[in-house]
């Protein structure tokens, strides 16, 4: 069913004319390949979960274990470690094992520079304020 729907999808757009072909052209060139495309959507999947995203926020500050994050989340150990597993197998922590525990970390700061601008998004969305061009 979703292969038709693409196919259907793909000849409406080759039937398409556009208004302003250069335009299309340039914005065409920005979208990033399917591959990059496609790691970009998964990470924001990764985020579309409020349990996942309260682990991401702790782990952006500090290193904690399983039981840590299952009390500061508010849920089972056993769901904390589904998320983690779910997080991993995307790329976006790493656990170190010491001892008998495992600390969890991110893999890198990127997720803080999102977690920022969907703050100030959200901020603007809250106040009702105009956008602000960057420098």
């Amino acid at each position: 069913m979703t292969q038709k729907v693409e196919v259907v999808a793909a000849q409406a757009r080759s039937e398409l004319t556009a208004i302003d072909p250069e335009a299309v052209a340039k914005a065409r060139a920005d979208i990033p390949s399917e591959g990059k495309l496609a790691l970009v959507v998964e990470t924001f999947e990764a985020l579309a979960d409020p349990t996942r995203a309260r682990v991401l926020y702790a782990l952006s500050k500090r290193r904690l274990c399983v039981r840590d994050l299952a009390i500061l989340v508010g849920v089972s150990e056993s769901a904390v470690s589904h998320q983690l597993r779910f997080l991993r197998t995307r790329r976006l922590i790493k656990g170190e094992r010491e001892g008998t525990a495992i600390f969890y970390s991110l893999v890198n700061h990127h997720l803080d520079v999102l977690f920022r601008e969907a703050e100030y998004h959200a901020d603007h969305l809250l106040q009702g304020l105009l956008d602000h061009p960057y420098p």
